[in-house]
């Protein structure tokens, strides 16, 4: 009797130790990679028989545990990290439990590939949030893509759950699944020099070490619970999230590549009073992806657009625009497209497209309450100087709007020293003295 006492003990203990809840921690999660797999007893051929054979997981329905270089038919399953992956027949799901902070938001990234030609979909879920993602063979030359999804904690205790919704004919068909990590995300506020949210793309979803595919954040996916904070992809196909480890980036660390033309679309409403004027401006490049071309993204601020042209030679590169607008709401979407399809040259199989990054909307002055005037040669740290002026444009060889009479793009620190034909320095009411403003004056 002792005996069976000690031995249900110990039964209870391993169950406990499965069932156990794990903080979270940026990164990985615990055996995301599936690294640590079942045991031979807990496996028939390829599929896993008992649902907590995997360490830190719960399996439910057709789980297989995959080796790298499996066949399947005339097929060669590859995994993209370490040796193991799982795949999810019908109807089959994998689940693990963290301890979270309630109410904080957060960004899920995994890989995904497709195993058959079927139209195949992830449902990702933590209560009473979830999503339907495609999984696609369109992003990349190897099939395997890296997606985020990201919610908010409703309590203290998430359970992760990847679902495969789909009905094969083919029960040997089924998303393969590995690398799943997980970040806090802290959406950003709009401040007194931007009025949008992210504008930098600097907050988003964890790229994971070693993935050189860039993340994709799928289509219609709502700015409350958006892997991209305050901003909505508003399209058919995803965006992806591309970072300066493993690609060319206009500023920061993080940008976004429209990999597909007009089906893929970025957008944000921001707050702003009717009849005032407002400045977009941004950054338009390539990712040094192999990306080639004549490209064109265009640009919405409400009711106004801008188409702005790029010749991409695939390695690399950007340059500057910006539309001027009057608001006719108190709400102004802000919407970036790319107008053409394009493939990267060295595969001719992955979409690809032009990088937008560094977006900024800005209320600027009208003249008539301000003074200004124009001086000649480099621009100046001085210029720049806070209460000196309202707003600096500069005029340079290659302009890029044109307002008020002149082409002008709006001057940041990054001009200092560059040399521009003209520079218009626009003060405040009295801040040109008694006697006013003279073309030719000197800041400096």
């Amino acid at each position: 009797m002792g005996g069976v006492t000690v031995m249900s003990l110990f039964l209870l203990l391993i169950a406990t130790a499965n069932a156990a809840v794990v903080s979270f921690r940026d990164g990985m999660l615990p055996n995301g990679d599936f690294e640590l797999g079942p045991k031979a007893s807990d496996m028939k051929g390829t599929e896993v028989v008992n649902k907590m054979a995997i360490p830190n997981w719960e399996v439910t329905g057709f789980v297989e545990y995959i080796s790298s270089g499996h066949k399947q038919g005339d097929m060669l399953l590859v995994v993209p990290a370490g040796k193991f992956a799982v795949r999810l027949g019908n109807e089959a799901s994998i689940k693990q439990r963290l301890k979270v902070v309630k109410g904080m938001y957060y960004s899920l990234t995994f890989s995904a590939a497709r195993t058959c030609a079927q139209d195949e979909r992830l449902n990702i879920s933590v209560a009473p949030d979830s999503g339907v993602i495609p999984v696609q063979t369109v992003y990349s030359s190897s099939g395997w893509d890296l997606y985020a999804w990201a919610f908010q904690a409703e309590s203290e205790v998430a359970d992760i759950v990847i679902h495969n919704p789909g009905e094969e004919e083919d029960p040997a068909c089924g998303p393969l699944i590995d690398g799943i990590a997980m970040r806090s995300l802290y959406p950003p506020r709009p401040t007194n020099k931007n009025i949008l949210k992210n504008g930098g793309f600097e907050e988003g979803p964890l790229v994971l070490p070693g993935a050189t595919t860039g993340v994709l954040i799928p289509p219609f996916i709502e700015d409350d619970h958006s892997p991209l904070p305050g901003w909505m992809v508003e399209s058919l196909k995803a965006v992806k999230y591309v970072d300066t480890e493993h690609f060319s980036v206009p500023q920061g660390r993080r940008a976004i590549e429209l990999v597909a033309g007009k089906e893929s679309a970025i957008a944000q409403v921001a707050r702003t009073v009717i009849g005032k004027t407002y400045v977009l401006s941004f950054a338009v490049g390539d990712a040094n992806n192999a990306c080639k071309g004549s490209m064109v993204v265009e640009a919405f601020a409400g009711k106004d657009t801008l188409k702005v042209p790029y010749e991409s030679r695939g390695t690399g590169g950007f340059k500057r625009a910006s539309i001027r607008f009057v608001a006719v709401s108190t709400r102004t979407r802000v919407m970036f497209y790319s107008t053409f399809y394009a493939m990267r040259s060295d595969d001719f199989s992955s979409l690809c497209g032009p990088v937008i990054d560094d977006v900024k909307l800005i209320s600027v002055p009208e003249l008539h309450n301000v003074c200004w005037f124009e001086i000649r040669g480099k621009i100046s740290s001085k210029m720049l100087s806070k209460g000196t002026h309202h707003s600096v444009y500069a005029v340079f060889k290659r302009a890029s709007h044109r307002s008020h009479g002149f082409d002008h793009t709006p001057v940041e620190a990054g001009f200092v020293g560059k040399e521009a034909t003209k520079t218009f320095v626009f003060l405040e009411d009295g801040g040109c003295g008694d006697g006013g403003c003279d073309d030719g004056d000197e800041i400096r």
